[in-house]
C-alpha cells in the first residue's frame, strides 16, 4: 500500500513538473509567435542574432557562407540595412575576393539552415522576403524543441535526487522561469543548445551511474560525448567541463568512455573543423584571426619618422615580397596605430599589414625595422566596430575588482538579477561533504572547481573583452551552466524548506528571479533592468 501510494504522489508530482514546463513553453512559444525587431521589419532582435540569421538565408538561398547580399538589404527608405550587423570578418573567399562573413562559428548556424532549407522546401517562402514570419517559425522549429529536451533533461535528473518532492518542484519551477536563460528562448543563440547540451550529459552521467553491463551503456556515452563536445563548440570555456566529464565518466567506465564518450566528441569536433573550413578556408574560427599574420620580409631602414617614408619603404617591400617584379598597383591605408598601415590592391581584394618596429640595437645604423606580414585580421575593415572608438560597456570595464562584483552582485550580477542563485553556494557545499555518493561528490567538485575557472577566466580577460557580454539582460557567457547550478544546489534547499521560516524567503528569491526573467522578454539584447536604472538614476559614469 504505501509503495503503491509513493508512486501515486510521484506521478501526481511528475504531472506538475510537466505543468510548468509545458507553462514555459507556451510562453516561449507565445513570445516567439510575436517577436519583431523595433523598427518592426524583421525578427531580428540584435546584431548577434543577425549576424547568425545572415548566414543561414546566405547559405539556403546563395549557397555560400559570404554574407554580403544579405548585409547590403536595405529598408523602403534607403538609407537603413535592417540585416546589417558589427558581428562579421572580412577577409578573401575561395574566389580570391574580399567577402563579409559572420563571426560566429558555423557549425550551429549550419544546422539551423539546414531547418530553414526544409522550410523552405515545404512553403517556398525565403528569408530575404519574409524576414518576419520565416524567422518566427524556423525560430519556433529549432528553440522550442531544445527548451522543451533541456528542460525535461533536466527534471529527469532533479526526480531521481533523494530530495523531497517539494523541493524538486521548486527546483525545475527555477529551471523554467527564475533564471536569464530563459529571455534568450526568443532568439538566435548559442547559450541555449549549450545549456540544452549541458543538461543532456547531466542526465546521462545520473542515469549512467552504477551500471556495469558495457554493451548497454556504451550507446548512452556516446550521446554524452556528442552533446558534451557540442557544449564546447557553442561555449568555448565549456572545454573545462568537458576535460571533467572525460574523467567523470572514465571513474564510471573507462572502456565504454574510450570507445563510445570519446568518439561521439570526436564526431562533432570533426563536424565544427570542417564547417569551419568550409565557411572560411581556414580551420582556425574567425576569433583567432584578429592579429596580424605570418612574417613575409623584413627590411632595415635609417628612417627617422615613418609616415613620410612609409609609401617608398612599402613599394620597396612588397617589390621585396615579390622578389623585385613590378608591384601591383597598392594603396596605403592608415590604421588608428601610427606605426601600422594596411597596404591594399586597387581592386581591394589584396591586404597586406605594413609595420614599423624599433630595432632595439643601439648605436645601429638602422633604427627601424620594416616587416610586411600576410593579412590575419579579420576584424579590421573599413567602419569596423571593432577597430573604432566604442562606448558604454564596450569600452571595456578597466578595474578587475569591479568587473568581478557588477558580475556577481553588481549591474549584471549573477546574484542580483537571480537572487535564487544564492542558495548555490551552501548546495554545493552540502554536496561535497554528502557521506555517500562518490559519483555526486566528482561531479560537484567538478561544477565547483569549472565554475570558479571560468568566472576567473572572464575576469582576467585583456581590457577589450572585460565588457559584460556586451548589451545583454545577463551575464550571458555563464548561462550554460544552469543545469548543473539546479541540480548541484538541491541538498541547500532540503533544510531551508523545512524550516517554516524560510520557505517564504525561497518563494520570495524566486519571485525577485522572475521578475528580472521578465523585463527581458521582449529583447533579451538589452541592458539588464538593474542597469538601466542605475542609468535613470545617473549612476553609470559618462
Amino acid at each position: 500500500m504505501n509503495d503503491k501510494l509513493r508512486r501515486r504522489q510521484l506521478a501526481e508530482m511528475s504531472w506538475l513538473a510537466y505543468v510548468l514546463i509545458a507553462v514555459a513553453i507556451g510562453v516561449a512559444a507565445g513570445r516567439i509567435a510575436v517577436v519583431r525587431s523595433k523598427e518592426g521589419d524583421t525578427a531580428f532582435l540584435s546584431a548577434n542574432d543577425r549576424s547568425r540569421w545572415c548566414t543561414v538565408a546566405s547559405l539556403i538561398e546563395d549557397g555560400t557562407y559570404a554574407i554580403d547580399r544579405q548585409i547590403a538589404i536595405t529598408d523602403s527608405t534607403g538609407k537603413r540595412r535592417p540585416w546589417s550587423t558589427i558581428d562579421r570578418v572580412r577577409h578573401p573567399g575561395s574566389d580570391g575576393k574580399m567577402h563579409d562573413y559572420s563571426s560566429k562559428p558555423p557549425l550551429f548556424t549550419t544546422m539551423v539552415a539546414m531547418v530553414y532549407w526544409a522550410v523552405h522546401q515545404a512553403t517556398g517562402l525565403t528569408l530575404t522576403d519574409q524576414p518576419i514570419y520565416v524567422t518566427r517559425l524556423v525560430l519556433a522549429l529549432v528553440n522550442l524543441p531544445m527548451l522543451l529536451v533541456m528542460l525535461l533533461a533536466i527534471w529527469r535528473s532533479i526526480r531521481e535526487s533523494n530530495a523531497p518532492d517539494a523541493v524538486k518542484l521548486y527546483s525545475i519551477a527555477i529551471a523554467c522561469f527564475g533564471t536569464a536563460l530563459f529571455p534568450l528562448a526568443m532568439t538566435l543563440n548559442n547559450h541555449l543548445p549549450a545549456a540544452t547540451s549541458t543538461a543532456i550529459v547531466l542526465m546521462l552521467y545520473l542515469h549512467e551511474a552504477g551500471k556495469t553491463i558495457l554493451r548497454k551503456i556504451v550507446l548512452n556515452y556516446f550521446i554524452a560525448g556528442i552533446f558534451a563536445a557540442f557544449t564546447v563548440a557553442n561555449e568555448l570555456p565549456a572545454l573545462a567541463m568537458f576535460v571533467a566529464w572525460c574523467y567523470l565518466f572514465a571513474r564510471q567506465e573507462w572502456k565504454a568512455t574510450l570507445i563510445g564518450f570519446l568518439p561521439g566528441a570526436l564526431v562533432v569536433a570533426l563536424a565544427f573543423v570542417c564547417t569551419n573550413y568550409r565557411a572560411h578556408d581556414s580551420f582556425r574560427p574567425p576569433y583567432m584571426h584578429r592579429s596580424d599574420g605570418a612574417l613575409i620580409v623584413a627590411i632595415e631602414s635609417d628612417s627617422p619618422t615613418a609616415p613620410p617614408k612609409a609609401p617608398v619603404v612599402a613599394e620597396v617591400v612588397i617589390s621585396r615580397a615579390l622578389n623585385n617584379q613590378t608591384p601591383t598597383e597598392m594603396k596605403l591605408i592608415p590604421t588608428q596605430a601610427p606605426t601600422r598601415w594596411i597596404v591594399e590592391s586597387a581592386d581591394g581584394n589584396q591586404r597586406y599589414a605594413l609595420c614599423q618596429k624599433d630595432t632595439g640595437i643601439v648605436n645601429s645604423s638602422a633604427n627601424s625595422l620594416w616587416e610586411l606580414r600576410h593579412w590575419d585580421n579579420w576584424y579590421d575593415y573599413p567602419k569596423s566596430y571593432w577597430t573604432s572608438s566604442r562606448s558604454g560597456v564596450d569600452r571595456g570595464e578597466e578595474s578587475r575588482l569591479r568587473y568581478f562584483f557588477h558580475i556577481t552582485f553588481g549591474y549584471f550580477g549573477i546574484f542580483s538579477l537571480t537572487p535564487v542563485w544564492l542558495i548555490l553556494p551552501f548546495g554545493l557545499w552540502l554536496r561535497l561533504v554528502e557521506p555517500q555518493g562518490r559519483y555526486r561528490f566528482l561531479l560537484a567538485a567538478a561544477i565547483t572547481a569549472v565554475s570558479l575557472i571560468c568566472l576567473a577566466f572572464y575576469v582576467s580577460r585583456p581590457l577589450i573583452d572585460r565588457n559584460y557580454g556586451g548589451v545583454s539582460s545577463s551575464f550571458r557567457w555563464l548561462l550554460w551552466f544552469m543545469p548543473l547550478w539546479v541540480w548541484a544546489m538541491l541538498p541547500g534547499l532540503v533544510p531551508l524548506m523545512a524550516h517554516k521560516w524560510f520557505r517564504p524567503a525561497l518563494l520570495f528569491l524566486l519571485a525577485l528571479s522572475i521578475f528580472s526573467v521578465s523585463t527581458a522578454l521582449d529583447n533579451p539584447w538589452q541592458h539588464p533592468w538593474i542597469y538601466r536604472y542605475a542609468s535613470f538614476l545617473g549612476w553609470l559614469p559618462d
